[in-house]
């Protein structure tokens, strides 16, 4: 096979590739248990020189290069450190780099979702028998999305090395995988940067998680958290029943999910065993703005089968109702249906016209529309609550 690698102290190659869609079944090397694990993207990652092999009648010893971490005094010896026994299938383009006279230690990693985790593998092909010198992950070790700019900082380390140099002992060419785990990244991530692993090089290296398996039509979302508004008055100005014809007899809400600028109409869908969650963005022009949703609102698949509305969170169906709070302000609305298959990939949205009504620019208008699920499903990162910023 012929060498790649460019001849330097670190030589970069392919970043990242495609992540993989289908499940894969991995090795947990701290029992005879076979654990399911999903990946997000994997790399060879950066080359290193070999560090200088002193040998004596029992082992051979190495000092790792420095970390950009030699502020921290801490020490240990890392304990019950898994071995990757599969790493030339996860990269069987290294097949010749674990020959005795080879000068560089490729710094590979993977990055997946296991157990509601997601789990950086950092792999360290052993140079010696004993390894001094090492250094994993600190407070500084984070993903963040681009998207968003939400940063997941780290929660553990396996072995537990966190804000520690190490020191490792297993057989010389055994190939280490460390373990650093975040939060679950959300379904509608696709680029993030790693921080914070400065011996992989990770310092806010790139990474483009490609085809997202969540994306997939078998899998359900988390239930969506938005802010739900409340009744400011239950009248406008006279405390009668409600009356259509009559404003002053209208609810008045506040307090509604504020969203960045988007355009009129956008919507986003999570889908859930128990419910679909339909979320509409609507652009507010007056501090005091009146809205409606029919109950006969519904959904719709290819076959005819209808799926009802059950509720719009915080609001009241089947009246007319003004929403107070700031022109300019951007809102969200979230309707709530009868949950959807999971083959589904396109949705008919169908909102009936409203009766007649006396009021200035009166208009509920009636709306029919196809709406792709995949992009719905993608829209969902537009529909995080955004504060609302004032500057006088």
């Amino acid at each position: 096979m012929k060498k790649f690698f460019m001849m330097s102290l670190l030589a970069l190659v392919t970043l990242v590739s495609q992540a993989q869609q289908n499940k894969l079944k991995v090795k947990d090397n701290s029992s005879s248990d076979r654990l399911e694990v999903k990946e997000y993207a994997r790399s060879v990652g950066v080359f290193k020189s070999r560090p200088e092999i002193n040998k004596d009648k029992k082992k051979t010893t190495a000092v790792w290069h420095g970390s950009n971490m030699d502020w921290v005094e801490d020490y240990c010896e890392a304990k019950n450190v898994a071995i990757e026994n599969d790493y030339l299938e996860l990269f069987p383009e290294m097949s010749e780099m674990f020959e005795d006279d080879e000068p560089y230690v490729p710094m590979s990693w993977r990055l997946t979702e296991e157990n509601n985790e997601t789990v950086l593998h950092c792999y360290f092909p052993m140079p010696a028998d004993e390894v001094s010198n090492l250094f994993l992950a600190s407070e500084e070790t984070s993903l963040v999305d681009q998207e968003t700019g939400v940063q997941y900082r780290i929660r553990r380390t396996e072995p537990d090395t966190y804000n520690k140099h190490f020191t490792v002992r297993a057989k010389k060419g055994d190939v280490l995988d460390l373990k650093i785990f975040f939060a679950p990244l959300p379904e509608t991530t696709r680029d993030i940067r790693i921080y914070g692993v400065s011996c992989w090089e990770m310092m806010g290296m790139p990474v483009k998680i490609m085809n997202h398996f969540r994306g997939s039509a078998t899998s359900y979302d988390a239930t969506p958290q938005f802010h739900k508004p409340c009744l400011l008055r239950e009248h406008l100005n006279v405390d009668k029943p409600y009356d259509r014809q009559d404003w002053d007899t209208w609810k008045v809400m506040t307090d509604a999910h504020l969203i960045k600028p988007l355009p009129n109409s956008t919507k986003a869908l999570w889908r859930t065993p128990e419910a679909t969650y339909l979320a509409l963005g609507c652009e507010q022009n007056w501090t005091r703005e009146y809205f409606g949703f029919s109950p006969d609102t519904k959904l719709m698949d290819e076959a005819g089968h209808q799926y009802k509305l059950r509720e719009v969170q915080g609001i009241p169906l089947g009246e007319l109702f003004f929403m107070e709070g700031m022109a300019g302000d951007y809102i969200a609305y979230v309707m709530v249906f009868d949950p959807l298959p999971l083959e589904l990939t396109k949705i008919t949205y169908i909102a009936p016209a409203g009766e007649p009504f006396k009021a200035w620019g009166a208009d509920w208008s009636g709306s029919v529309k196809t709406l792709d699920i995949k992009q719905l499903r993608e829209n969902q990162k537009l529909f995080e609550y955004q504060e609302r910023v004032v500057v006088e």
